[in-house]
């Protein structure tokens, strides 16, 4: 059975199989109104406001009553007096979401600053088929790996390394809405060095595109 995967704005996307659906990552970067829209299930990796926006999960959990919120401790806390509409995930849970099996892997976000410890940060394997890390570089065995494809936390050579350790048969970028338009060239002329090196599906999908897994 076939994933259709939808990209939207900067880390999120939506994933769909036998007419059921769940959202990863609708954070304040992600302008489309609609991301959430008749998903089952929200998927949170970390608390980082282009990732999680409270009260954008606050207000699609008051209109659909079927919707769930699946995140790490750090990101349930911003969500008290939900009750059991958020769930709290740690790595090594293998949980059916949707119509899916989402296994959870990680537990923290990248190294990015001296000073400051890093956030909790759990990554989604869905299917078995699709990873998407949050602003992590975690591996494991996965055939189609979410990218990130520009962070403050990431060099060029640290994609290129993750690319290359992860070898997915496929790998589409995320974690994209820092970037201007000379940015995007930039990222998908290294994707497209990758996907020849590697002989992979490597690019970059422009918001709102599908692909089928």
């Amino acid at each position: 059975m076939t994933i259709k995967l939808t990209k939207f704005g900067h880390a999120c996307v939506r994933l769909e199989k036998n007419g059921r659906s769940l959202v990863i990552d609708p954070g304040a970067m992600t302008p489309e109104a609609d991301a959430v829209t008749g998903a089952e299930a929200v998927l949170v990796t970390h608390e980082h406001f282009d990732h999680f926006e409270p009260e954008r999960l606050r207000a699609a959990v008051a209109e659909d009553p079927r919707l769930v919120v699946h995140t790490c401790p750090g990101v349930a806390r911003h969500l008290t007096g939900l009750g059991e509409r958020v769930r709290v995930v740690r790595a090594g849970d293998v949980l059916p979401i949707a119509g899916f099996e989402v296994t959870v892997v990680g537990e923290k976000h990248h190294f990015s600053h001296p000073d400051v410890p890093p956030v909790d940060n759990v990554g989604f394997v869905v299917d078995g088929e699709v990873l998407h890390p949050g602003d992590a570089l975690t591996v494991v065995d996965v055939p189609t790996l979410l990218v990130p494809g520009q962070a403050p936390w990431m060099t060029v050579p640290d994609m290129i390394a993750y690319l290359r350790t992860m070898a997915p048969r496929r790998a589409y970028a995320i974690h994209d809405g820092l970037i201007n338009e000379w940015g995007v060239k930039v990222l998908e002329g290294v994707l497209a060095g990758e996907a020849e090196k590697l002989g992979a599906d490597i690019r970059r999908l422009k918001p709102g595109e599908s692909v089928e897994l």
